[in-house]
């Protein structure tokens, strides 16, 4: 692996916009992203983008139904992006679309340069069923009939689900518009076409795609069956006729390009996009030789991106892919399709919604990957197992047996005078690092995660040899109590910087616990310095609830009834509004999102918790709050909340309390005596103000 800075472009497969991310998409992005995180690491300069993949007969006609213009439904769809991105750490650089004037203008450069210098564009007249009544040609999969083979009814254009016959639209009987239910009629229509079959396209693919090992083994070795196969490379259908919801193709009024042409362009109109938001040199980034691009998809796009793509850059002069890296499916217990149904899906949202840690799902994920085209499992069983005994059993298990005694014995200070590159602890721990190093680069999560669980096994034997809860019984041991809990708290310094790219939340938070700037790889070999001071510990994450896990999974409630949903607001007999203000008087008030890093209950007080909020200050808040009916303080450690911000401190009978913790009740405690805090969505960070 290269020690040198490089310059590296990485995307993942763009998303179609016609509906919300599901979990495919976010373990894609989970990948991509820790491999990102690990290469900037290593102090190499990444750029991470990606785009929503716009156009097509698909918007086209979800739009109609929703009657609202192809642009305006892929806004909508657009404006859901954010939130589960930021929930899970995806640290995108760039997130933009292929309707965007970079996409049009570039996918309008490529096309010309593949017609006019390369000569591999062609033309064609072909026969399609045309629906009379929507006056637009129909894809097979808008087409329905009964299958030639079996006479099973309502079946797709191109397969039958019934006996799996694959076959031409034009050989089902009694065929019918799936848009229209008319009857449709055969029209002949002139289509563009990428000479994908030219000799010179499969020369380079050959050399391109077989090429030592720019490709996983599986995904060259169909690249080869595909390249090599009887009937050789077919041209490709780039264009559709109108109306689509897509790119003119220059010089062809009427026509478009087909989705798959302009979709992988998009990632090249991303970055250009974001290159011109910050003022770098798009076209001398992809002319420097120097730059790789990178680009992580499912197996089910292989075919586009290992043939399409590089031919089409190649031909048109442009930069082709270093790697394309191709990863399977998730499944839920054991390969169990998801359905949402059945309660065997995980929606991303939910996830977030009920409160699991994001970090959890970053985590597990990256255990059960590993560079081949494998499909993955979910089993809520072994997730629970993974988190609670891998992270919170033995990483953080090390943090909480030994940074309470630096703090409250030794003035939060650290020795270090013991540590020299020979110490036998920490040489085997910091020996780990290159092998640990190859696996990341390797996208071997699931090897490297191992490695580093393997270390943290030693570092835990250590605790449990030198025991400093039994040291710190005895004030004549202090000495050793310090320096075991020194080495100890540098030893999960380092297996936190091996754990930072799949875990940079909890990075952070171990940053601030031990007092340090963000830590890099190169950190590994540069120990704490000597009476270093570390902060307060505070508690760094729970363990997986099982019942997290029933509600992650339970099927969606049916809509209750309006009779009882009206019942039920009467039952918890709502506020009438407060008098009415005006918009200076809500003014006074400042509203900030606070971040609760401790919470304990109040000793002489059957309903107050004490919090510690993060307010973005530099400083910590001490803040009590009467809510000590409806929480355990395990349960709020850890959350985003709101407070009132300037609200004038109170001297209470427990301290002094610096402001008020924002919580909703009933005003009839006996039909509801809940108490619910608010808690923002994730990516509101702390010290934000709330308008």
């Amino acid at each position: 692996m290269s020690t040198s800075p490089r310059q590296l472009f990485v995307t993942t497969a763009l998303p179609y916009a016609n509906a919300g991310f599901h979990i495919g998409h976010i373990m894609e992005y989970i990948q991509a992203d820790i491999w990102v995180r690990f290469q900037r690491m290593q102090g190499h300069e990444v750029h991470f983008v990606c785009a929503d993949d716009a156009h097509g007969a698909p918007i086209m006609i979800a739009a109609d139904k929703a009657g609202v213009t192809p642009q305006e439904f892929v806004a909508g769809i657009a404006a859901g992006r954010k939130r589960p991105l930021d929930g899970f750490h995806i640290g995108f650089d760039n997130w933009h679309s292929t309707d965007g004037a970079e996409n049009h203008e570039l996918s309008k450069e490529i096309y010309r340069r593949l017609r006019d210098d390369a000569k591999l564009i062609t033309t064609k007249t072909i026969e399609q069923f045309f629906d009379p009544v929507k006056n637009m040609f129909l894809a097979d999969r808008y087409i329905k009939g009964e299958c030639p083979k079996c006479g099973a009814k309502d079946q797709y254009g191109d397969s039958c689900e019934v006996c799996g016959a694959v076959y031409a639209p034009t050989e089902l009987k009694n065929p019918y518009s799936a848009l229209s239910g008319a009857t449709p009629v055969m029209k002949s229509s002139e289509h563009y076409f990428f000479k994908l079959s030219d000799p010179k396209c499969r020369e380079f693919l050959r050399q391109w795609a077989l090429a030592g090992n720019r490709l996983q083994p599986e995904v060259a070795n169909k690249a080869k069956e595909w390249l090599e196969g009887d009937n050789g490379l077919g041209d490709w259908d780039i264009s559709r006729d109108a109306p689509y919801f897509g790119i003119e193709i220059p010089d062809a009024p009427g026509k478009y390009f087909y989705v798959w042409l302009d979709a992988p362009i998009g990632y090249l109109a991303s970055l250009k996009n974001y290159f011109n938001k910050t003022g770098r040199d798009y076209d001398a980034f992809m002319a420097d030789p120097t730059t790789e691009q990178y680009h992580f998809i499912g197996k089910d796009i292989t075919y586009f991106h290992t043939l399409f793509w590089p031919a089409m850059l190649h031909f048109a002069g442009m930069k082709v892919p270093n790697n394309v890296y191709v990863h399977g499916f998730i499944t839920v217990n054991n390969g169990e399709k998801m359905s949402k149904s059945r309660g065997t899906g995980i929606s991303p949202l939910r996830y977030l919604d009920i409160g699991m840690n994001p970090e959890w799902l970053r985590y597990y994920i990256a255990a059960k990957l590993s560079a081949k085209v494998e499909d993955i499992d979910f089993n809520p069983d072994d997730f629970m197992a993974r988190v609670n005994s891998d992270l919170v059993g033995k990483y953080i298990n090390i943090a909480s047996r030994s940074a309470g005694f630096i703090a409250k014995r030794f003035d939060g200070k650290v020795t270090s005078d013991w540590a020299t590159d020979a110490d036998p602890f920490l040489a085997s721990l910091r020996g780990a690092a290159a092998e640990i190093r190859t696996l990341y680069d390797q996208r071997e999560y699931g090897k490297a995660l191992r490695a580093i669980m393997e270390q943290a096994d030693h570092v835990n034997a250590y605790v449990d040899a030198n025991k400093p809860w039994e040291l710190a019984k005895d004030p004549t041991k202090d000495a050793a109590l310090q320096e075991v809990c020194s080495r100890l708290l540098e030893a999960f310094r380092i297996l936190t910087i091996y754990l930072k790219p799949v875990m940079p939340a909890l990075a952070a938070q171990v940053e601030a616990l031990l007092n340090l700037p963000p830590m890099q790889w190169a950190d590994i070999g540069v120990p704490l310095p000597h009476h270093h001071r570390i902060n307060a510990y505070q508690h760094l994450m729970t363990r997986v609830d099982p019942k997290m896990l029933d509600a992650l999974f339970e099927p969606p409630a049916e809509a209750a009834p309006a009779a009882a949903i009206e019942a039920a607001a009467d039952s918890a007999t709502i506020e009438e509004l407060a008098p009415e203000i005006k918009i200076e008087d809500f003014a006074k008030i400042d509203l900030r999102i606070a971040k609760i890093v401790n919470c304990e209950h109040v000793d002489g007080s059957d309903k107050l918790l004490r919090l510690t909020l993060d307010v973005g200050e530099g400083r910590l808040r001490n803040v009590f709050s009467g809510i000590k009916s409806s929480y355990q303080p395990e349960e709020l450690v850890g959350k985003l909340t709101v407070m009132v911000a300037n609200l004038a401190p109170r001297k209470m009978k427990f301290g002094i309390s610096e402001g008020m913790v924002l919580a909703a009740s009933a005003a009839d405690e006996k039909a509801d005596p809940g108490i619910y805090v608010l808690n923002p969505w994730p990516g509101a960070k702390p010290g934000m103000r709330v308008r």
